[in-house]
Parts: structure tokens; C-alpha cells; sequence
């Protein structure tokens, strides 16, 4: 580092015109930026060379567009810290830093962004599209959800560009379905926006299953936009909703492999809940052939829930059989019944062990059923935890 003060210190005694050269993009604060050498930045920033801050590479990118592009948070600070301006620099392709940002999902950088120049949310590239649009076009769910909790604006949401397409319209086009519906979870985005065609996203993804060219993900899709609609569009003028079946029968693999691993998973789970029926926690009497701790609490609740996970796994399987009849268009329905009711039975099965457990471990050294309990209990909230509300959904 002694070495580059030195030469920066030359520098200022005998300036010399900074020129990118034509084997390297950029100037040699732009590939401190890149190589993520935050020390020889803040040398170059300290030794205020502010020439160096205003130029660009050969395609209009400036520092700011590079530290966006690595995530680089910390020389973000450190550009801002000098000039405030670079965050409303285009690079050629009329792009913003925040619009890198989104597009590389740099969340740290956007979140600096956003606290240093909160208007840059407001800036739009060459096509009118903002970082909402880029996030969803580049496909990066981790960077439209940090977004959508920092940038309060509905109209930000629904902002059309050129084409008339909100960001919604375009996870629709794309079949990025994990945004779109991150997208629909959000009260402020409006479905019933219509494109310059007239389309809403909701058209566009059925004029996509005409096609034959679709999957399972797009047709859940469909049925989550036809639900936003019917309850948030009703005074409005929409497109007519249609329905083929004929074009949806290239996702009837996914449903194949669907229906076999509910009906594979509620099985086993109705077998090991069967068993246990039969082989009571703490055995039985060999006299009168009642079981020794049935007068126990824990031993009703063990009762209780295995009961409770074997018939909710029956139930599963009596409706995955009966589902190889129904429409494709109805078969979204039994997953998600099927899915939730296979969850029911999960959360049983971990009832019973749980009780089985405090039933079996010895009066004087209860600690290890204590301990079976609680990591029982946190497991739920830690399945909650890591899926959030999709956890009640079909993982599509």
C-alpha cells in the first residue's frame, strides 16, 4: 500500500491525463473497483483524484456502475462519500448504477443506494423501464425482494415502460414465476393493469399455455393471477379468461411425479402410524392386554396424533388415486389439498414422538425427553422460518 501512496503521490506533483487503455476497460480505479481492492481505493479517493471519478469505460460505465456490478457495498460508501452525482450517471446503455445493481442482485449495494439517493428508484433506462424491471428481467429474486422493501412507491410497482409492461408483465412473458409471484404477494402491485396491447399478465401467461410450451410453475401461476383478478378487478374491462386443455398436457409428466411422491410419502407415513399402533410406547399388559400407560396424558396425545397422521396420510392416498381422473385443470387442486393434508400428517407424526418419548424415558432422568420436545416443537417454526408462506403451497 506504501507503494501506491507513493505513486499516487507522484502523481499529484506531475498530473498526468488519465486515459483508460485499449488492453485494460476501464481506468486503474475502475480495476481496483473490480478487483475489489477497497484499500487502493480509498488511496485513490483519498489523494483526491476526482478526474478519476468522472470517467468511464468504453461503454459509459463509471466506478459506481463497477462496485454495483461486484456488490460492493463498502467503495459504494466511499464514491458516494466523493460524489453524490455518480448514482445518476447512464452508462451507453442509458443504464443507472441502481439498474446494475438490480441486475447483478447486489443487495448490499442496493440498499446503499437507496440510503444515500433515494430518488434513484425513480430513474429509468432507455426502454422507461426502473431497477424493478431489471431485477426481474436479469431473473434475481433476491434483488426485487430487497426492492420491494425499501422502495414504498405503488407506482414504482406498476410503472409501465415503453412497451406498456409492468414488471408483473414481464415475469409473466419470461416465465420467471418465482418474481411474478413475489410480485402478486405484494398488495401494491396491481394485476389489472393492461400492456399497450391490452394484455394483462395474467392473459399473457394463458396465451403461453395455448402454445403447448409451458410448465406446471406457469400453470400455478395462472390460477394465483386468475385469483388476484376475480377479487381485486371486478369493475374493471379484462381480457377473457380462456382454458384448453389440450395445450397443458406437456406438463402432465410433472403431475406423474407429483402424485407418486404424495402417494409414496403418505404411505410410508400411514405404515410407520399403523405400526405404532400396535407397538404402544411402554408396552402392554400381558394380563388383561391394556397398554401400561394408558391412563398417562402423554400417552392419549401419542393416541391422538398417530391416529391423526395415519388417517390424514389414508386420506391422501384415496385422493391421489381418484386424481389420475380429473383434468389437468383440477389436479393444481388436489396437490395443493394433498400437500397441506401430508403436512397435517407430518406435524402428527412429530406429536407422537414427541409423547412417546416422555412416555418411555425414565421418571428420574427426564432431561433427554425434555430435549427430544424441544427440538420437536422448533421444528415447525423452523420449516415456517425457511419457506415463509409457501410453506402451505405446492412446492412448484
Amino acid at each position: 500500500m506504501d507503494v501506491v501512496r507513493k505513486v499516487f503521490d507522484f502523481a499529484l506533483v506531475e498530473p498526468a491525463e488519465y486515459v483508460p487503455s485499449a488492453a485494460v476497460s476501464g481506468t486503474a480505479l475502475h480495476q481496483a473497483v473490480l478487483g475489489g481492492h477497497n484499500k487502493v481505493v480509498e488511496i485513490m479517493l483519498e489523494k483526491q483524484h476526482a478526474a478519476l471519478l468522472d470517467m468511464t469505460d468504453p461503454n459509459g460505465n463509471n466506478a459506481l456502475h463497477y462496485a454495483a456490478q461486484k456488490n460492493n457495498s463498502h467503495v459504494v460508501e466511499l464514491l458516494l462519500g466523493k460524489k453524490t452525482q455518480l448514482a445518476s450517471s447512464r452508462n451507453k446503455d442509458q443504464q443507472y448504477p441502481l439498474h446494475i445493481a438490480a441486475q447483478y442482485g447486489s443487495t448490499a449495494v442496493i440498499k446503499a443506494l437507496l440510503q444515500h439517493c433515494s430518488d434513484v428508484s425513480e430513474m429509468e433506462d432507455g426502454n422507461g423501464r426502473n431497477a424493478f424491471h431489471a431485477s426481474v428481467i436479469s431473473g434475481k429474486a433476491n434483488a426485487l425482494r430487497c426492492l420491494l422493501r425499501r422502495v414504498r412507491p405503488a407506482e414504482l410497482l406498476n410503472h409501465a415502460d415503453k412497451n406498456g409492461d409492468t414488471p408483473l408483465h414481464l415475469a409473466a412473458k419470461m416465465s420467471h414465476v418465482h418474481s411474478a409471484l413475489m410480485l402478486l404477494r405484494d398488495r401494491r402491485v396491481d394485476p389489472c393493469i393492461r400492456d399497450h396491447d391490452g394484455e394483462t399478465a395474467r392473459s399473457l401467461v394463458e396465451k403461453k399455455l395455448h402454445t403447448g410450451v409451458t410448465d406446471a410453475h406457469e400453470m400455478y401461476l395462472e390460477k394465483q393471477l386468475k385469483r388476484q383478478e376475480s377479487a381485486r378487478c371486478r369493475k374493471q374491462q379484462l381480457p377473457p379468461v380462456t382454458f384448453s386443455g389440450d395445450s397443458r398436457t406437456s406438463s402432465h409428466k410433472y403431475f406423474e411425479r407429483s402424485v407418486e411422491t404424495y402417494i409414496l410419502v403418505a404411505t410410508l407415513i400411514a405404515t410407520v402410524t399403523f405400526a405404532a399402533t400396535f407397538t404402544m410406547p411402554g408396552g402392554y399388559n400381558q394380563e388383561t392386554g391394556i397398554a401400561i400407560h394408558g391412563h398417562d396424558t402423554a400417552f392419549k396425545i401419542f393416541v391422538i396424533s398417530n391416529t391423526v397422521a395415519m388417517c390424514s396420510a389414508i386420506v391422501v392416498v384415496y385422493r391421489f388415486i381418484w386424481a389420475w381422473k380429473d383434468p389437468l385443470k383440477f389436479k393444481i387442486d388436489q396437490l395443493v389439498c394433498g400437500h397441506r393434508l401430508t403436512m397435517i400428517a407430518g406435524l402428527g407424526m412429530l406429536v407422537s414422538l414427541m409423547a412417546s418419548v416422555y412416555i418411555t424415558v425414565s421418571h428420574k432422568s427426564r432431561w433427554p425427553a425434555y430435549v427430544v420436545i424441544a427440538i420437536g416443537m422448533s421444528t415447525p417454526p423452523v420449516v415456517v422460518l425457511m419457506l415463509g408462506r409457501d410453506v402451505i403451497f405446492v412446492p412448484l
